[in-house]
């Protein structure tokens, strides 16, 4: 079966700062699709985030580009493995310079916290108990 892929865009300020950022959460910056313009973060083997300087992401629409520390323009949500995979990737990218969020999910069957990457978009991580979504 076809596994369909998403890649995100994102504008960032800094492209070396946000590969660094995004390499010590434990993501792979693919080579191939990457240059002085954007940088292929594998996030898994159908999600890539594309990071792309201000001035290349113009190319691509002709919106004035969201200053995502001042405004929310996407919130991207990434599923973890357990609660303690939340709590690691969120404490990753604390200490790789990101800002958390203080407001943690909690309802159970489901846990989850987010942080903002170094251009302040908004990172969600959320886990949820597999015996909910089966029941």
């Amino acid at each position: 079966m076809y596994q369909q892929m998403i890649f995100v865009n994102l504008p960032v300020a800094d492209l070396d700062a946000s590969k660094k950022f995004f390499t010590e959460l434990g993501y792979s910056i693919n080579p191939q699709f990457s240059d002085e313009n954007a940088a292929s973060v594998v996030i898994s083997d159908t999600i890539v985030a594309m990071l792309l300087t201000k001035s290349f992401y113009t190319t691509f629409t002709d919106k004035e580009i969201a200053d995502a520390t001042k405004t929310s323009e996407v919130l991207i949500c990434l599923s973890a493995e357990s609660r303690d995979k939340v709590d690691e990737l969120v404490e990753k990218a604390v200490a790789a310079g990101g800002t958390a969020s203080t407001k943690v999910q909690d309802m159970g069957f489901m846990y989850g916290r987010a942080f903002d990457d170094l251009d302040g978009h908004t990172w969600e991580v959320v886990w949820m108990d597999p015996a909910a979504i089966e029941g």
